[in-house]
């Protein structure tokens, strides 16, 4: 099988291509189009209010990690990271709605089966003095995708959910066999957290302690690699996106749906810089700050996971041909799947018409967060984009349990002709008894042992809406 990394590419340069063709033709017949604009942001840090850069610039500090233990101390040594169990439960144990917290290691090629999985991140910390970490959930209120930020690459922190037991819209991660092989998980090093809440606390405040577990786990580790040599560093940034010499080279907007409203949000739900999106319209965002910490998953985590937005291949992918001048990449529109006609009309409209009259963009990248409902969003929007003159390729997960194409088909648009199906989530692997179980209860520990067969959609990975699935669904 092909690393994560060259399927990732393909994945997206298969979205691409339909339209390129396209692009350059609208060019040739019309050069005098103006493709310029201008962004003035003021962001708010420690030292207060500071002009930034049109052009924001992050640079990504990459430390490989190839093993992962506990120690008297949580320090990265080479490519191992030691990790302080009871300095970490400590710092954990410091919010008052936990009553405990267990603390294990996954590694991969283990027997070893995890869950109900609340969700995956990668960890990371800024430089210090560099900006906030993943700011309005956990740092001050900053603009994230800027200065420099440490990454403990090859490794995760899992939280486990103890209030949700298996089943179509939990998660399970396995780390041996053909499914570990299928997730782009199944290659990390994972802390596995699993807490204990304390008694008859609400349902939302148990999503909210596991949130702010993921994040405060994830900072703490990353801090490790504070001073350390690093492996590769890698610069992500626009620039250059009004200049003379990108005359003629297409522009390319990112309209993608970071929440689904048919799930209502909770009033404590973080998503988008420590907001829960409830009534919110389409904005602009620098691709940067998705990498950088500005988004997480909903507490609705289904087919998302936060290690991707952190490491989001279509964002990456667009910057990589942005840099290289096949593209113009003008940036994001972040939008939500509304819950009404309303709400879904005014969004829908309004992303598509800033995608062509703000961002000027000759065509369109769309995908989807969650379930079957925001297909109906994002098949309006691009239908939208096509009638403004903006070829759109969307991407979608496979939502047909039947295998059926006619499933599959949430939309039918002749115009929206590009379409990239990634798919997974009606397959599955026969599996045996793991060694060991990570779980949040031992009924779940008892239902996880027994699996004999774990569906698709039920693996952290399989069907991932940001393109990093190693699965595609083929119509024959």
């Amino acid at each position: 099988m092909k690393n994560l990394t060259s399927l990732i590419t393909g994945f997206t340069k298969f979205a691409l291509k339909p339209f390129n063709t396209r692009f350059k033709q609208l060019f040739e017949n019309d050069p005098s189009i103006d493709r310029g604009y201008q962004v003035d942001i003021t962001c708010v840090n420690e030292g207060g209010l500071a002009p930034m850069e049109a052009t924001m610039e992050l640079e990504i500090i990459n430390h490989d990690i190839d093993n992962m233990v506990f120690g008297d101390s949580t320090v990265l040594s080479g490519k191992e990271l030691a990790i302080d169990h009871d300095g970490l439960k400590e710092y954990l144990l410091e919010d008052r709605r936990l009553q405990d917290i267990d603390i294990q290691i996954a590694k991969p090629g283990e027997s070893c089966r995890i869950g109900v999985v609340f969700d995956i991140i990668e960890p990371r910390a800024k430089e210090a003095g560099s900006g906030s970490d993943f700011p309005g959930l956990l740092g001050p209120f900053a603009v994230a995708g800027q200065g420099s930020t440490h990454v403990l690459r090859g490794s995760a922190v899992t939280v486990i959910d103890p209030s949700a037991v298996p089943g179509i819209t939990s998660k399970v991660l396995e780390m041996q066999g053909e499914p570990a092989s299928a997730s782009p998980y199944g290659n990390l090093h994972h802390l596995v957290l699993s807490p204990k809440v304390l008694d008859d606390s609400p349902r939302h405040v148990v999503q909210n302690v596991l949130r702010m577990l993921s994040v405060k786990a994830a900072v703490y580790l990353g801090n490790a690699a504070q001073g350390k040599k690093s492996d590769q560093v890698e610069i992500y940034s626009q620039n250059e996106n009004d200049n003379e010499s990108r005359e003629g080279i297409p522009r390319i907007a990112y309209i993608a749906q970071i929440h689904g409203h048919q799930m209502t949000v909770e009033e404590d739900e973080p998503i988008l810089y420590g907001s829960n999106t409830e009534g919110m319209m389409p904005i602009l965002l620098n691709p940067n700050e998705i990498l950088d910490g500005a988004l997480v998953a909903s507490y609705w985590v289904m087919r998302v996971e936060t290690y991707f937005y952190q490491n989001h291949p279509l964002i990456k992918e667009l910057l990589s041909r942005h840099q290289s001048k096949e593209i113009t990449f003008t940036g994001v529109i972040a939008t939500v799947a509304a819950s009404k006609e309303t709400d879904r009309n005014r969004n829908c409209m309004l992303a598509a018409s800033m995608a062509k009259s703000t961002l000027k963009a000759d065509g369109v990248v769309l995908t989807k967060y969650g379930g079957g409902a925001p297909h109906v969003d994002m098949g309006e929007t691009a239908r939208l984009c096509e009638a403004m003159g903006m070829p759109t390729v969307v991407q979608v997960s496979d939502s047909s349990g039947d295998r059926k194409a006619e499933s599959a088909m949430l939309f039918n648009y002749p115009e929206v002709d590009a379409v990239v199906y990634g798919g997974g989530g009606d397959t599955g692997w026969d599996v045996g008894t793991p060694e060991r179980v990570i779980a949040g209860t031992p009924g779940v520990a008892k239902t996880l042992k027994d699996m004999k067969y774990i569906e698709g959609a039920a693996l952290c990975g399989i069907t991932n809406q940001q393109g990093a699935s190693k699965i595609r669904a083929t119509v024959y």
